[in-house]
């Protein structure tokens, strides 16, 4: 469907995965890791998964200690399509940074942002709604993908989609964006119908994001068209930036004022944010699911999660719902109710001073 020439794809790839630890570090953070057992990192199935999309039109935005492994793990893309931040300033920045550069290349493009670690199996279905998305984009809105929720998860934020947007085959008004919900409304939200999880994916013209954002964050879009034009420059703009999210910039006004799209996603998502998440993309094996070698597991009357990366064999004997991480440095024992909880852990060991173990 239409003419992909103008599309751009814009992968973040930030963010420490805390609850990941000790498999995800901040020097070695889960979108450079292997945890679909591919042989491939989660970057790279991205860049990848995009690749038919966008050909070499593609940036990837990450902070500077992570720059030389992303150039690394992803030799066929130019340096310069590289943007390393100085520091963190939120989605927004990041985004509206490659943005920023995308429009001084090509004012009439079409960016896509995909965050780096997120995992998608089916790639047809999500590049044909990519597609969708671009010719929505093109007519003028911000675009979001809604991924058809499974259950009523209550650690994703949700779109709540209105009346048919024609001509598109599938495209809908965005009526709004809701924060996380508690239990009882995530299962209120599933039964309606109506709501989508929000999975962060946006599909817009890069002029049309920029000039949502000048509206509502002047300073913001000021600054990040003035990197653009001057590259030199980003080291002292950069760290006065403001720290906001996308959703919280641009996407949620702009869904009030009635600019935003969703495109129905109806393929399976995962955002592995915890072991928990991880687990559903590993195999069964009795009740046990093993990301690496499963010879280095044994499991007698056990079920869990287990991660052996340690070089050890591994056991489990008569436990239930487990979650073994075994690295050569530390090792997490936890259960999967409790995997949201792991980021505790990685506060615990700050504040004890053991840097060299985060």
């Amino acid at each position: 469907m239409g003419d992909l020439a103008v599309f751009w794809a814009v992968v973040p790839a930030g963010g420490a995965g805390t609850r990941l630890w000790p498999l995800s570090r901040a020097g070695h953070p889960k979108f450079l890791l292997d945890l679909t057992g591919s042989g491939r990192s989660l970057l790279q199935e991205t860049l990848e998964r995009l690749a038919p999309l966008s050909a070499e039109r593609a940036l990837v935005v990450t902070g500077e200690a992570h720059a030389d492994a992303v150039r690394d793990q992803l030799p066929g893309l130019a340096g310069d399509r590289v943007l390393a931040e100085p520091e963190p300033r939120d989605s927004m920045a990041a985004i509206g940074l490659a943005a920023a550069v995308v429009e001084r290349e090509d004012p009439e493009a079409v960016i896509g942002s995909f965050a780096a670690d997120h995992v998608i199996p089916d790639a047809e279905a999500f590049q044909a709604a990519v597609r969708e998305a671009v010719e929505v984009a093109r007519a003028g809105r911000l675009v979001t993908l809604g991924v058809e929720p499974t259950h009523p998860a209550t650690g994703f934020g949700y779109i709540r989609a209105g009346e048919p947007l024609e001509p598109f085959p599938t495209a809908l008004r965005a009526v709004e964006f809701v924060e996380k919900p508690d239990a009882e409304r995530a299962r209120a939200y599933l039964g309606s119908g109506r709501y989508r999880w929000n999975a962060g994916m946006f599909v817009v013209r890069a002029s049309v994001l920029l000039d949502l954002l000048q509206r509502w964050h002047p300073e913001l879009a000021d600054g990040l068209r003035a990197i653009a034009a001057d590259r030199s420059r980003l080291a002292e703009i950069w760290p006065g930036l403001p720290r906001i999210a996308i959703d919280h910039a641009v996407a949620e006004p702009a869904a009030a004022a009635g600019h935003v799209a969703v495109v129905p996603a109806a393929f399976r998502w995962e955002d592995v944010g915890d072991f928990r998440s991880l687990g559903r993309l590993l195999p069964d094996d009795g009740g046990v699911r093993v990301l690496g070698a499963a010879p280095d597991v044994v499991a007698l009357d056990a079920t869990g999660v287990v991660v052996p990366s340690g070089g050890r064999q591994v056991a489990l004997l008569g436990v239930e719902d487990l979650v073994v991480v075994d690295t050569p440095d530390a090792v997490l024992v936890t259960t999967r109710e409790r995997a949201q909880e792991v980021k505790a852990v990685v506060d615990a060991l700050r504040a004890a001073g053991r840097e060299d173990l985060l």
